[in-house]
């Protein structure tokens, strides 16, 4: 018997696991691919095109953060802010909270390259658009399951998700296709609106983000619709700062 036809239930977790990790390395190998030869395009190392990106999507940042959220030393995050600073498409500024500190922001021109850069590769993009809601939404929910898990194994840094956040509500509308409630923008979402990378994103206190996650993960057990409430009964709080009838995108 070969081992195509010998797939059973048996490691059937494992195996999915396996073809899930080597279908991620190809999207990430096309990726890197991708943004090599667009950075190439630009005059730029993809360090630097990384960086731009990240300051154009978090703002001004330290060195140290920098390199910790991109995942590289901080020699390889010096050089190639010392070459992105030489180029005239980032400059290093006093940190308005510590004058003893220095941050790295953006040029008018990092804006306009950033932006050039920005987006997923128009192979993948147009591959990405063509998801329906219910597959992007799946897509979705499990990339921000895995990121998190990474994230609690501290094998990764911390991530801008809605299902960190303090303005994420889970499953608090009676609604299949907009179940959940961003409180900073006071409008309902679907999955497929999930958030990996928000700039409005703030963390919520640890007790509050493991309550909300449980009842998020949980969710296909739970009524739809439900007080949305932790795992002692206690409903959450709304934590909306005062923007109300916004659209989430």
């Amino acid at each position: 018997m070969t081992a195509r036809k010998s797939r059973g239930n048996s490691g059937s977790g494992q195996a999915a696991a396996d073809q899930i990790a080597a279908g991620l390395a190809r999207l990430g190998a096309y990726m890197r691919m991708a943004g090599w030869q667009a950075a190439h395009a630009q005059g730029l190392t993809a360090t630097q095109a990384e960086i731009l990106g990240h300051l154009a999507r978090r703002g001004p940042m330290r060195a140290g953060e920098l390199a910790a959220a991109l995942g590289v030393t901080p020699a390889t995050l010096s050089d190639s802010a010392a070459a992105l600073v030489a180029k005239g498409l980032a400059a290093r500024r006093r940190d308005p909270g510590d004058g003893r500190a220095v941050r790295l922001s953006l040029t008018a021109a990092g804006g306009r390259v950033a932006q050039a850069l920005a987006g997923p590769p128009g192979a993948l993009s147009a591959a990405l658009a063509a998801l329906d809601p219910r597959q992007a939404g799946a897509l979705l929910r499990g990339l921000a399951t895995v990121i998190r898990s990474l994230q609690q194994a501290r094998a990764m840094p911390v991530q801008r998700m809605c299902v960190t956040c303090r303005f994420f509500r889970p499953h608090v509308h009676d609604d299949a296709d907009a179940p959940h409630h961003c409180d900073f923008v006071n409008a309902a979402f679907g999955d497929a609106a999930l958030r990996i990378d928000c700039g409005e994103h703030e963390p919520a206190p640890a007790a509050e983000a493991a309550a909300r996650w449980q009842r998020f993960d949980s969710a296909g057990a739970d009524r739809p619709g439900a007080p949305s409430a932790a795992t002692d009964g206690t409903p959450f709080p709304s934590t909306a700062p005062g923007r109300t009838g916004d659209n989430r995108p």
